[in-house]
Parts: structure tokens; sequence; C-alpha cells
């Protein structure tokens, strides 16, 4: 298998929306523009090869930057011990940070540049129903406090989903739009049917330079700005949002510091604002030292974060199993890509849905994390507001 990467100038000086460019049928993982899309057609490599496959590959890149060459796209399942695959686009276009733009090829797969057209108008009919029931959902929250309370464990996230059922197949590339629109700024994203808009990065690697970006505690959006400042600033002092924040950061801090020559973090967490709800945030920057870690091995090592998971890991997978009663399927894991030099991006795949095979309908999942003072009416509310995302993408007014 031969691989080929050119400058976007060597096949065309047009400018090439990645949204466009994977359509409804392709891959993709974008925010602000910048990231990657892939054809329809691709090949499925088993994770536990891919780093093998890249390696066998003959490759001839007339770039050389992260991102080029070969680069598998994918996601880890919540249960990482879970079978999942990567997948190789025949055809892939990357745009990079600085501006510049490439394609890469497979074999013989020519790239074919022509953006969709603007999806039409459907008269589809929805609806709307809960997977777990609502009743199990609160149980499960008492359970998790309960828990919490009794001193073992220090947080649970319990997590409940819907089911959308549709009178006609979804448009996959009208979603991406309608994402695209009110979640620029998020890492949107395409693999396998699965499609959603994640506010957090997981954890990214750029020639040696590591970046995640945890994000744990939720307040609402209104619309109206004061209200808004005002649920941020409780959102800051909650001592429930701070304790929940706490624990995710310092698992991640914890995880990545031994492969840094230095790992930077915000003193204190800030606001990240999406359009339907707002975070407790904390960035963390640093270098790896030689010979860097592989960004899947650092996705790896940090799916599921306690923000979908729990702390201590072991005992909070223990409780979600036996109560939680859903199979998260890839909610809750990891989306994204890597290189054959082990650069690449997750993302925390949340703000999702798992599309049925012939797109009649799809699985939205939401969460939250349970700490000592959690309420199971409010964490009710929390998912309400988290499903928003995925519902109004789906569901025209």
């Amino acid at each position: 298998m031969r691989i080929v990467t050119r400058p976007l100038s060597d096949f065309t000086s047009d400018k090439v929306d990645l949204n466009g460019f994977a359509g409804g049928n392709g891959s993709l993982f974008v925010r602000d523009g910048v990231g990657i899309a892939g054809s329809a057609s691709a090949t499925r490599v088993a994770a536990t090869e891919a780093r093998g496959f890249l390696d066998s590959l003959q490759i001839d890149d007339r770039v050389q930057s992260p991102g080029s060459g070969p680069v598998l796209l994918g996601a880890i399942p919540f249960d990482s011990n879970d079978q999942h695959d990567f997948i190789l686009p025949h055809v892939s276009l990357v745009k990079s940070v600085d501006g510049r733009a490439w394609v890469t090829t497979v074999d013989d797969a020519e790239p074919n540049f022509v953006t969709p057209q603007e999806p039409a108008a459907v008269a589809a009919s929805y609806t709307v129903q809960p997977g777990v029931s609502v009743d199990h959902y609160l149980e499960a929250v008492k359970q998790a406090r309960d828990a919490v309370r009794a001193g073992s464990i220090t947080k649970a996230v319990i997590a409940r989903d819907i089911v959308i059922n549709a009178s006609a197949p979804i448009d996959v590339y009208a979603v991406l739009l309608r994402l695209r629109s009110s979640f620029g700024s998020s890492y949107r994203y395409l693999v396998d049917d699965f499609i959603g808009a994640s506010p957090e990065l997981l954890v990214a690697v750029d020639n040696g330079a590591i970046s995640s970006h945890p994000l744990a505690g939720t307040a609402p959006r209104t619309g109206d700005p004061q209200t808004d400042s005002t649920l941020a600033a409780k959102l800051l002092s909650s001592e429930k949002n701070q304790i929940e924040h706490r624990v995710v950061i310092d698992m991640v801090h914890d995880t990545l510091l031994p492969f840094c020559s230095y790992l930077d973090w915000q003193p204190e967490p800030s606001v990240m604002q999406v359009a339907n709800v707002q975070h407790l945030g904390t960035l963390m920057q640093g270098m790896l030292s030689k010979p860097f870690m592989h960004v899947l091995d650092a996705a790896m090592m940090l799916s599921p974060t306690p923000a979908l998971g729990g702390f201590p890991k072991h005992e909070a997978l223990n409780l979600i199993n036996q109560y939680e009663g859903i199979d998260r399927g890839r909610y809750g894991g990891a989306v994204g890509w890597f290189d054959q030099n082990g650069n690449g991006a997750f993302a925390v795949a949340i703000r999702c849905a798992q599309l049925s095979s012939d797109r009649a309908s799809a699985r939205l999942f939401a969460g939250g994390g349970i700490v000592a003072d959690s309420e199971p009416t409010a964490e009710l509310a929390e998912t309400q507001a988290k499903f928003q995302a995925m519902l109004a993408a789906i569901i025209r007014p």
C-alpha cells in the first residue's frame, strides 16, 4: 500500500471545507476549521495492529508535518478493552493551524473536492424516548452519592441515554453543518456513524508538545449575559463542582507528568462556555521527555477520565457497571486521530450520538459527576441541558 502526501496547491487552489469533504459518509475531526477529513472509502485496522500497520506502509510525504502521511481516525470505547478499530481514509484532507493544507491518497485514489449541495428541507417527524428509565437513573445517582458519603469512592459519573426515532433517514451532513454553526470551537467529529461536538480535549501531541484541557463541573447557559455571568460565578464558587473538577485535573496531571520534562497548568480553573452549558476547565501544557510518548498511549492511559468514569477508577467503574444500566459503547471514551510519528489529538467522546446503520434512529448520552452533595433531580436537569447540543442538531425546529 503506497501513501502519497502533497501540499493542497498540487491539486487545486480552491478553498476546501473539511465538513464538505467528509460529507455525510466520510470521517471528520475538526475544531475552528483545523483538523482532518476523510473520504467515505477507507481501510479498517484493529487498534492492536494500528501502529504496526502504519510502519508497514510505503510513504511518499512531501509535507513532513504532524498529520501528514498516513493518518488513522477512530474512537476508543468507554471500556477500552472492547474491540475497536481505526480507519485509514483512501483520501484525506488536512488543514493545519498555520494555514497550510495537504492531501493524502492511498494507492491510486483520486481526491474529489466537490462540496455537497446544501441539505434540502425534509419534513420528517421525530419521537424521543428514554433508554434507561428516569427512575432507574435517579436511583443510580442515589447509589453513587451514598457510596461517596460512605467513603468508598470520591466520585462516580452516572449517565443515561435517550433514543430519537426519525420518519426519514437523518441527514448527517446537515447535522455536521448545524454543529459547526453552534459549536465551531468544539471538537466536531464523525467516525463510523458516531457523531458529536466535544468541548473537551483529552490529549494532543505535536512534535513532543503535549496538552490537555480537562473539564468537570457544569452549569447551564440561558442566553442572557447577566444571568449566565451569575451562573458562572456560582459555578466557580461551588464546593461540589470544585471537588468534582479537582479529582479530574489531579488524575490527568499525575498521569502525564512522569512522561514530561515539564508540565504547566492553570492554578485555578476557568469557565469554558459552549452554546448550551458552561464548564470548569483547566488547561495543561508541557513538553514530553524523549523518547516522546505516543498520543495513542496517552489517550489509552487517560480514558476514561474521572470526568466520565470516576475516582478511584476501578471502584467507580464497578459501581457504574452495577447501577447505571446502559451500555455506553463509545460514549465517555475518546475520539481522534494519530499519525505514524505519534502525533495526534483525542477529544473526550461526549455531546454525541450513535446513529443506526440505516440512520433512522440515534442514541444520545449525557451524564454528570456524583459527589457527596449531589442531588438526583439537579443531576437530571444537568443531563437535560447536555442533551440539547445533539437534540438541536438532529431535530430541526
